[in-house]
């Protein structure tokens, strides 16, 4: 057998949590700025490739597409290198395990989230200094930015558990794979479909929404995108914080709930080994 079976990946899940609890802050940081600009290079290259995709393939082929060229964020996260905080919400399965104290949980969760959202807003600042986003893929730009802000929160919060459920998938099965191909397939299907399905993503949403406010930023640029000014009113640091928070407390119950306490729930005779 060419792959990990899932009792294998679950030992792996327990010792990666281990190994993560233990990065000092600097480790943490870096690597988490590295997988929230990751992240947001995913986030760019939908944009690009679905400003205009749905006028010629129809809504459902573009939404396919975007998430197929999107899974590329992960695919440099989970290859590369990166700490991403929507990732290691499967790390408590190490603490129901006995492999590593909660408390070294919160500590990753913590500055990986803080550094995510840096290396997001990092991506977005560079990508509107670039200019690449003058013309149709800034109005995309636009227009996915109001879209996020002015969901429900409720909506939001059952759309980021239906997310990270994906996610946290992605990079269970990856952890499956024994070579580089094999991670690229595991995480590739699962990213699409969230993105495809219009599943909220915390990391991605960071990158989307700042982009969004710089570029809203540019009046001359925002009046001639023909985007009603009512539409882009939740554009704005409030209208992110709207998005964010519900997006990632529904993060944390999809990757913690319906991965790491299932397979745990399911394993855990078998975890004391790993301890």
């Amino acid at each position: 057998m060419n792959f990990k079976s899932p009792l294998d990946i679950a030992k792996g899940a327990c010792a990666a949590a281990k190994a993560k609890s233990n990065w000092d802050v600097q480790q943490m940081l870096i690597l988490g700025i590295l997988a929230g600009a990751y992240i947001a290079f995913g986030g760019f290259l939908m944009t690009v490739v679905t400003q205009d995709l749905a006028k010629f393939a129809g809504v459902g082929v573009s939404k396919f597409l975007g998430g197929a060229v999107f899974s590329v964020g992960l695919m440099l996260v989970v290859i590369a290198g990166g700490e991403l905080f929507t990732g290691n919400c499967m790390m408590p399965l190490g603490t129901f395990a006995g492999c590593v104290p909660f408390s070294g949980v919160a500590r990753n969760w913590f500055w990986v989230y803080i550094a995510n959202f840096l290396g997001s807003v990092l991506v977005a600042f560079l990508i509107y200094q670039s200019g690449l986003w003058k013309g149709a893929v800034g109005v995309n730009a636009l227009n996915i930015a109001a879209a996020k802000t002015s969901i429900p929160i409720g909506e939001a919060f059952f759309r980021g558990i239906l997310c990270n459920w994906l996610v946290v998938l992605a990079v269970w099965m990856s952890m499956a794979a024994m070579d580089i191909v094999g991670k690229i397939f595991a995480i590739f299907f699962p990213i699409m479909a969230f993105v495809a399905s219009g599943f909220e993503h915390s990391i991605a949403n960071m990158y989307m929404i700042a982009v969004g406010i710089f570029i809203k930023g540019d009046a001359a640029f925002t009046a001639a995108s023909g985007i009603p000014a009512e539409k882009l009113s939740t554009v704005t640091v409030g209208g992110f914080f709207h998005n964010l928070i519900p997006v990632t407390l529904g993060n944390m119950v999809g990757g913690i709930l319906f991965v790491a306490i299932f397979y745990f729930l399911v394993f855990r005779s078998k975890l004391e080994d790993v301890k």
